[in-house]
């Protein structure tokens, strides 16, 4: 991803400004954004010429002759769909925009053909028993069981390794052996694989205080639960964690939930309204996180501390802790019905 402060300009910029933008950086365009840092368009060389050669003056503003209708994607989008829009579009560099249409970073296709290498570390929460998935888990832990003919882990540990994410720490418990026999130092993923060993239920927080000196983050890392199926864009969710200067950052999803009964708004016993089965929508954890190293110091040693109440001590002392919304393929693998369903699509998201 393509940082974006040395390529940005506004309507006001001059085409001179834009060419001194364009020739000096490795991206072939400048974008255009307001003053929220919204983007309204690009500007190309071709741009330019075509408009010295209307003539316009290199001291007029860029205002009349940018493309204010570009193709763009959401930070949200994976890596395949970026790849999909950039080849079907015959582009090679696209901006990257958030819900609200502020510009995060350029996508550069070559890079995203051949993933860059991140020192960020990736710690997988593993060690459950996965109680609500028995007999299954009678001989197998959860994120062992098998979904699209590989182990669930493993999906995730792929799916980190194509976006150049190697560094990664497995937190087992139960069962554990049968993990560490199938990932060994996860050489033939391409991965490099630790492990920390839970001889108690420590809760998706607490586990991280029992990381050696050697182990511990020095840069943001992840975290994330071992029985999830997503193909959320992992390095859009670092920029995103880099660009809010984030201490902690989770992700969420949109949750219907929809009431079966006419809701009847009273007040002081008049009625007000009535509501036919009304519709509300949360956001809810969907169980990935991006921390700052530093928050490791804030989690008890050795006890049970679960992630919300980590996040719930961040926001008590005010820190910037921010959410990170996925509208791509997510689903939670926690019950029986859950597994069949990530079964019956694996072949068609994967």
């Amino acid at each position: 991803m393509q940082n974006i402060n040395t390529i940005k300009l506004t309507e006001a910029s001059t085409i001179r400004e834009a060419l001194q933008i364009i020739d000096k950086g490795a991206v072939k365009f400048a974008i255009v954004v307001d003053q929220d840092d919204k983007l309204l368009g690009t500007i190309t060389d071709g741009d330019i010429r075509r408009a010295i050669l209307n003539g316009v003056e290199l001291d007029t503003s860029i205002k009349n002759i940018y493309f204010t209708t570009p193709t763009t994607v959401n930070v949200n989008n994976t890596r395949e769909e970026i790849i999909n829009i950039c080849t079907s579009k015959k582009i090679y560099q696209i901006p990257v925009v958030d819900e609200n249409g502020h510009v995060i970073s350029i996508a550069l296709l070559d890079e995203i053909l051949k993933p860059e290498y991140h020192a960020n570390k990736v710690i997988l929460m593993v060690g459950g028993l996965g109680t609500r998935l028995k007999p299954l888990t009678d001989t197998t832990p959860k994120p062992m069981l098998p979904v699209g003919g590989k182990p669930i882990l493993q999906t995730i540990v792929e799916r980190f390794v194509s976006y150049g994410f190697v560094n990664i720490i497995m937190c087992i418990g139960y069962k554990s052996q049968i993990i560490q026999d199938f990932f060994g130092d996860g050489s033939k993923f391409g991965a490099n694989i630790e492990y920390v060993q839970e001889e108690k239920r420590m809760g998706t927080a607490g586990a991280l205080s029992l990381l050696s000196e050697e182990q511990r983050p020095t840069e943001p890392f992840f975290v994330m639960n071992g029985d999830l199926l997503t193909n959320v864009n992992f390095e859009n969710m670092l920029e995103f964690h880099l660009q809010n200067s984030a201490k902690a950052t989770m992700t969420v999803r949109e949750y219907d939930f929809q009431v079966p009964y006419g809701v009847v708004n009273v007040n002081n016993g008049k009625i007000i309204s009535i509501e036919e089965k009304p519709v509300h929508k949360f956001f809810v954890s969907a169980g990935i996180y991006m921390l700052d190293s530093s928050c490791i110091d804030m989690i008890p040693k050795d006890e049970f501390y679960d992630m919300p109440t980590l996040f719930e001590k961040m926001i008590a002392q005010n820190e910037n802790v921010v959410s990170f919304p996925i509208r791509e393929y997510w689903l939670d693998i926690g019950r029986m019905d859950e597994y069949e369903k990530a079964n019956q699509e694996y072949h068609e998201v994967f």
